[in-house]
């Protein structure tokens, strides 16, 4: 079984089951974070090992996450991938 780092099915735009919190994981290592009404509320960069996930703001604020079964465990939120 692939991992989600081989896949590269990771990049794409994760989202609670409310919406209100939205991860856009670029194709570049980037990722673009909106939260209610304010778009790009976090933005910084991202690494994908295996299913695990680390996560660095452009301020310097670090946080991780785990893939499982398609959905991301984040920070005590889980979200789904959303399908175009």
């Amino acid at each position: 079984m692939e991992t989600i780092e081989e896949t590269k099915e990771y990049i794409g735009m994760w989202v609670t089951e409310d919406n209100h919190v939205r991860h856009n994981l670029l194709p570049n290592g980037r990722y673009d974070e909106a939260r209610g009404n304010t778009e790009s509320a976090y933005q910084g960069k991202y690494w994908v090992k295996r299913n695990h996930i680390d996560y660095k703001d452009d301020t310097g604020f670090t946080a991780d996450g785990d893939f499982k079964d398609g959905i991301l465990y984040h920070g005590g939120m889980i979200l789904y991938k959303k399908e175009d």
